[in-house]
């Protein structure tokens, strides 16, 4: 078994480049790779295009890499919280590509599952179905939608052991199973990193194969977008 542990998010995104395609994980903020996102903006790559459920807010995720304009294409469902994302979008500065959310979390799946592509009745009749080929099947049409590869994909789990395994915790796991799966490399930062063996093995959201660099993440955050909490009676 080869080494996949890294020392830290500098040695592990080694090798992203300028114009590459990454996949981020997590929802919002949550189960996002805080670490892997700082170390991005401190490695200074420009030009990226990332593929992730949305971008952030002004001042964290993904928004810290449109805030240094290091992203010039997003492929995301939801954007209605970063108002960075929305003055270079309107200006022309940032291009974007639509994608419902669950038809984007299957063109991942697919795209980890080294299928080119599948129909989807999802989009038909919208600004989604443009320039896409359709079909009809059984009286219904369906569009077709490519499956997505990353040069790199990143992602945050609870638990990870040596070879990779990953444990999400709760909502942290959302989009991160099929990034996880989706990228040439996979680099995932862990809160706790084990010994092969002990991650009980039906536990295992994303297995070890997978997983190309792991490394032990710092300082999280862990912020929530807007917080709602009952008034005291």
């Amino acid at each position: 078994m080869s080494n996949k542990v890294y020392q830290d998010a500098k040695s592990a995104i080694a090798g992203v480049k300028d114009n590459m395609t990454l996949l981020v994980g997590g929802f919002g903020l949550c189960g996002i790779p805080e670490n892997c996102i700082t170390a991005l903006k401190d490695s200074g790559v420009k030009g990226l295009t990332c593929v992730s459920n949305n971008a952030g807010v002004d001042d964290f995720g993904l928004g810290l890499l449109l805030q240094t304009r290091q992203i010039k294409k997003m492929l995301s469902s939801y954007v209605g919280e970063n108002a960075t994302f929305e003055k270079q979008f309107m200006s022309g500065e940032l291009e974007l590509e639509f994608c419902p959310q669950g038809t984007l979390a299957e063109r991942l799946r697919a795209g980890g599952a080294g299928i080119p592509g599948f129909y989807t009745p999802t989009g038909v009749g919208t600004k989604i179905a443009e320039g896409k080929e359709v079909r009809n099947f059984d009286g219904r049409d369906y569009i077709l939608e490519k499956g997505i590869v990353g040069d790199f994909a990143f992602v945050k789990a609870w638990k990870g052991d040596k070879f990779g395994n990953l444990i999400y915790r709760k909502t942290a796991r959302n989009f991160n199973p099929m990034i996880a799966t989706a990228g040439k490399i996979t680099v995932a930062e862990v809160e706790e990193l084990v010994e092969v063996g002990e991650l009980d093995p039906d536990q295992i959201h994303t297995p070890g194969v997978f997983v190309q660099r792991i490394f032990v993440g710092k300082d999280y955050e862990k912020r929530i977008e807007q917080r709602t909490v009952q008034k005291k009676v």
